[in-house]
């Protein structure tokens, strides 16, 4: 079996290789550039780019069986080669926003680019397993300058609660539903094992690296003064819609374990894994 792993080097696609390896799988890994990959040895590293109608070429896709489709802006042309050159089976990784299970969802910047993500691939088959990922952990990575430089993580609603996931549940979900085809026409949710108010995750990474972390909650205003140069107001009207609706109603836990057959990683050993980008030694 050879599956075709798109956004082969980034944080999902990267560990998603290691794992499928792991399984005595045939990995071509598809990215735009090869010569930067760094990708283990035995892994076919493939040139494309999914956007690219002209470099999703035949030979791309000769002898794959299966593909992961990593959600980049405009997927259709590679959806449609890969269908038409005969792949017969695609886990397509997409967001909770999707499933719209709130009124803070619907149109929301999330919700809108996963739907398409999923259109893409289910309207031309119907061999496809979707996995909607809550929160990741690695979006607290932007409290990796503030930590570093030993100011205050400012942040807005701190009772909030959510279930951050760790990159490497996602990797591992993904590859147990390309492995299995009793997934097939599911579309699954997952997130971290723990509902963590803001507080507790500001908690959770100080254990993690091993320091002490101060924290300062700041209005929604003070909030969107901080990052407007930085993130487009459609993100930051969705992260704060989220936060604020997540101090009433936490993020509900929705195990990866029944896929990955192992318990998700804790926030606390998510941050040990990423010690480094804190300015940890």
């Amino acid at each position: 079996m050879t599956i075709l792993v798109t956004g082969a080097t980034g944080s999902v696609g990267r560990p998603l290789v290691h794992a499928l390896l792991d399984q005595g799988v045939e990995v071509r890994a598809l990215t735009r550039d090869p010569s930067a990959a760094g990708l283990p040895a035995g892994v076919e590293v493939a040139r494309a780019d999914l956007a690219d109608p002209g470099s999703l070429t035949p030979e791309l896709f000769a002898g794959v069986d299966r593909a992961f489709v990593f959600p980049a802006q405009n997927v259709e042309p590679f959806a449609a080669a890969a269908v038409a050159a005969g792949v017969e089976r695609f886990v397509v990784l997409s967001s909770l926003a999707a499933a719209r299970e709130f009124a803070r969802d619907e149109g929301s910047a999330s919700q809108l680019h996963h739907a398409a993500v999923e259109s893409a691939i289910t309207r031309r088959t119907s061999a496809w397993t979707i996995l909607r990922p809550g929160t990741f952990a690695n979006n607290l990575l932007s409290w990796a300058w503030p930590i570093s430089m030993g100011a205050p993580i400012r942040v807005p609603y701190l009772d909030s609660a959510q279930a951050p996931i760790h990159e490497a549940d996602v990797a591992d979900a993904i590859a147990a539903a390309l492995l299995d085809d009793g997934t097939i026409g599911q579309a699954i949710p997952i997130t971290g094992p723990q509902s963590l108010t803001r507080r507790e995750q500001v908690g959770a990474i100080a254990a993690g690296i091993g320091r002490e972390l101060e924290v300062v909650e700041i209005s929604p205003d003070e909030f969107r003064a901080d990052v407007a140069q930085f993130v487009p107001e459609p993100i930051i009207a969705m992260l704060l819609d989220y936060w604020r609706d997540t101090v009433a109603e936490p993020d509900r836990v929705r195990s990866v374990e029944a896929l990955t057959g192992a318990p998700g990683r804790t926030l606390q050993s998510w941050a040990r894994d990423h010690r480094s980008e804190f300015g940890a030694a």
